[in-house]
């Protein structure tokens, strides 16, 4: 919970600074688990995926503040006890970057996505006006076939039924790939991150502008 407080307190400085009280930037909101974090890098402020979005964003010259609510370990449980207070602050674009650990941990998919329409719920709830992203995420192969297939289909049809943007699969390009990741094979390491923001970027600047 320190590293979200100071996460959330670099970025609202940051921008403040780079905007100026009267811009009224909107607020983009990253909520997910280490990934979204930057588990493992040496400076997950600037090298995490969020926090390079905040860098494209400021070069295209758009009035918005990224805000990194990643937590290492976070299940999609946990997102949903979380929330309430991650939503102290109003939210413009709010990308919802869960599952994985769920996945990894061979919980039910059908409880995981639950889990999630209540995070959704709970955000449209406090900010009915909010733009909604979906980040995609797969299963390897290890998993069993059936399972990876039904935890996949979790975030198309979640983004259907909540008229969200989906990004497909937050780790195209890096997922499976030993020279993107760290050596644990799971998180990406810096160019990784910069191949996730890119993949996001694709999605994100169309909802900014």
């Amino acid at each position: 919970m320190k590293l979200i407080c100071s996460l959330l307190f670099t970025f609202a400085l940051a921008c403040g600074l780079l905007h100026g009280a009267d811009a009224a930037p909107r607020t983009i909101l990253f909520f997910g688990d280490s990934l979204t974090a930057g588990y493992g890098l040496d400076d997950p402020v600037t090298q995490a995926f969020p926090g390079l979005i905040q860098k494209k964003i400021t070069a295209a010259g758009l009035p918005c503040r990224v805000i990194n609510a990643g937590l290492s370990g976070e299940t999609t449980a946990g997102g949903l006890r979380r929330i309430d207070w991650v939503l102290r602050m109003p939210v413009d674009v709010f990308v919802l970057e869960l599952g994985g650990n769920d996945g990894l941990r061979g919980l039910s998919p059908a409880v995981a996505a639950n889990n999630l329409q209540g995070i959704i719920d709970k955000v449209r709830a406090k900010n009915p006006s909010v733009k909604l992203v979906v980040a995609g995420m797969q299963m390897p192969s290890s998993m069993g076939a059936a399972y990876t297939r039904e935890f996949t289909a979790i975030f198309p049809a979640l983004a259907k039924a909540n008229n969200a943007t989906l990004i497909p699969f937050l780790l195209e390009g890096v997922g499976g790939m030993p020279e993107m990741n760290l050596p644990d094979g799971f998180h990406p390491n810096t160019t990784g991150h910069e191949i996730v923001a890119a993949t996001i970027w694709k999605t994100l600047e169309p909802l900014l502008r």
